[in-house]
């Protein structure tokens, strides 16, 4: 039998037995069996390498204690931690310098900019490392002054170039090159739109560089910037051939004077290196959230926060089963 026109239709009211019903049922999952047994193979798979580390003598972790926390090795880590502190900083200036130079309206710039940029990322680090430790027998002086004229000021390049120096400025000459194209893809990065803008409202050039420009490629810049100091605390392992003994370079002359602690030696540089670049990669979480304000509506949650909101989630499951 149909409604007459301009009647209104009214759902049928639910008791409240029937309410209670409703709610106490469970929107069931859906069942994937496929990611159950890909979980099941991946545990399976970390137990097996878990229990050949803990149970295989050939690790020798007796002997990875006894050298964890030795002086030597200690020594070895501050001179890594120290070359690649200054490497990252006199990398990211020269990054800053070669960028400007490649977006300079110079064409002389740009190309002395780029040909380097070029140049340094397609020669190896060791390679850019051993010329610069044979340096001295190309030339035994280094002098400024006029160009083929008389010098003003004369160095003894043996004596100039350390091998703390060497190893600092052949990882800074390396980092440059990347850093420049981290830095000129963040400047890059800013929309057209707000130079236009800027110039718009006559703002002056260097106002809108560092007030408008900049602000928004940090954005970009730092978090990938932070991302490259990961490799870069990996490449100090390198300086070891020429003759600075950082902690690879402690490790391997170690390793060379109590050959049968070889392997535990290296399971220490290696947990070593697994801690310094965990700390950078905290660093750059953090930093990525940091320049993310503003960009997104709502910050992403910490590590810490995501663990407490995972407990919480699990009490109230726990509290509506007991309920049931």
């Amino acid at each position: 039998m149909s409604e007459p026109p301009g009647a209104v239709v009214t759902a049928a009211p639910i008791s409240d037995v029937t309410s209670k019903k409703l709610q106490a049922q469970r929107v069931q999952p859906l069942f994937r069996p496929g990611r159950w047994i890909a979980t099941a193979v991946v545990l399976v798979l970390v137990a097996q390498i878990g229990h050949g580390l803990a149970t295989n003598p050939f690790y020798q972790w007796d002997r990875f204690r006894y050298w964890f926390l030795r002086p030597a090795v200690l020594d070895g880590l501050l001179v890594t931690l120290e070359v690649a502190g200054l490497a990252a900083v006199l990398g990211l200036l020269g990054g800053i310098v070669l960028a400007l130079g490649r977006l300079s309206g110079s064409p002389v710039l740009r190309v002395v900019s780029w040909t380097y940029v070029w140049l340094f990322r397609s020669v190896p680090l060791i390679v850019v490392l051993i010329f610069l430790y044979n340096f001295s027998a190309l030339y035994r002086t280094v002098s400024l002054g006029v160009p083929f004229g008389p010098a003003f000021v004369t160095f003894d390049e043996s004596r100039l170039a350390t091998d703390m120096t060497v190893a600092v400025i052949g990882l800074a000459l390396n980092e440059a090159a990347y850093a420049a194209e981290v830095v000129r893809g963040g400047l890059l990065s800013v929309d057209q739109g707000q130079h236009e803008a800027a110039a718009a409202l006559g703002l002056p050039r260097r106002y809108r560089f560092t007030r408008i420009v900049l602000p928004q490629a940090l954005r970009s810049i730092v978090p990938n910037y932070v991302n490259q100091l990961i490799g870069l605390v990996k490449s100090t392992s390198l300086v070891f051939y020429v003759s600075l003994l950082d902690l690879f370079g402690t490790v391997q002359s170690m390793g060379s004077t109590y050959p049968g602690d070889i392997v535990p030696l290296l399971l220490v540089a290696t947990v070593w290196y697994l801690i310094l670049t965990s700390a950078v990669s905290v660093v750059q979480y953090y930093v990525e959230r940091y320049f993310a304000r503003g960009a997104t509506r709502a910050l992403p949650p910490t590590p810490l926060r995501r663990a407490r909101n995972a407990l919480a989630g699990l009490r109230a499951r726990l509290r509506e089963e007991s309920a049931v």
